[in-house]
């Protein structure tokens, strides 16, 4: 497995930026982990960190580089600051950056799959709900996404959450604009949803401060007949 911290410009963001790459190597002999490349271009995996995080996050904090040489597979974890995955009312356009040109630099950089059923997203906290939000969007392009204490309900945090640093935020983003009944409102998106979707899995702690977020966007799912692979258990906002 190779570990690639790659800058690069973007031309969406009109600045230099970063992401960080796992790309699988061949089986080797290397003590402790077991790949299984196959020689084909590897299927991807974009993993979007959180609102105080970075691309290197998911390095530092948990084991993805070993999960993902067991299963051959490449990862790509974009940095996206704390724009919520979204083109900012007062900032730059981080939802065109990471929906349509991220893809054509990963494919343009390494050598990555391009099949739908190849090609997955999966985030924590901000990133769930980033992952989930592009997966809603575009479904043609994901054979599955994945949501880990996911702030899944925006529209409801935009209007609801006074707490300064979240007001502060949502200005900055979303200026004015409402958040409900639009494309970066993930219950108006399960509403409107087709039948093609990719497959949905959502993990949540029962302690997480954003528990009733999830449970509002399951209920959502049932509401609308969207399946999903949903579980609650212990756990807070945290890494473990």
């Amino acid at each position: 497995m190779a570990l690639i911290r790659c800058d690069f410009f973007s031309e969406t963001l009109e600045l230099g930026t970063s992401m960080t790459v796992l790309l699988p190597g061949r089986p080797g002999e290397q003590i402790g982990l077991t790949g299984h490349g196959t020689g084909a271009p590897p299927p991807v995996l974009y993993l979007l960190h959180g609102l105080t995080d970075d691309d290197t996050a998911w390095t530092r904090y948990t084991s993805i580089e070993r999960y993902a040489t067991e299963r051959g597979l490449a990862v790509v974890m974009p940095q996206v600051h704390r724009s919520f995955y979204a083109d900012e009312a007062h900032g730059a356009k981080f939802w065109t950056f990471l929906s349509e040109e991220l893809p054509d630099l990963v494919s343009s950089f390494f050598r990555v799959s391009t099949r739908r059923e190849d090609t997955f997203v999966a985030g924590l906290s901000m990133g769930g709900y980033g992952a989930l939000k592009w997966a809603l969007r575009a479904p043609e392009r994901f054979a599955a996404a994945a949501s880990l204490s996911g702030a899944l309900d925006l529209a409801y945090m935009t209007q609801w959450d006074k707490r300064p640093h979240i007001t502060e935020l949502v200005a900055r983003v979303f200026g004015g604009r409402p958040v409900a009944g639009t494309g970066d409102d993930l219950l108006h998106l399960l509403a409107t949803a087709g039948d093609d979707l990719p497959q949905l899995l959502l993990r949540c702690g029962t302690e997480d401060h954003l528990v009733a977020q999830n449970e509002r966007f399951l209920a959502a799912c049932r509401e609308h007949g969207v399946a999903i692979d949903a579980a609650f258990g212990p756990g807070a906002h945290e890494w473990g």
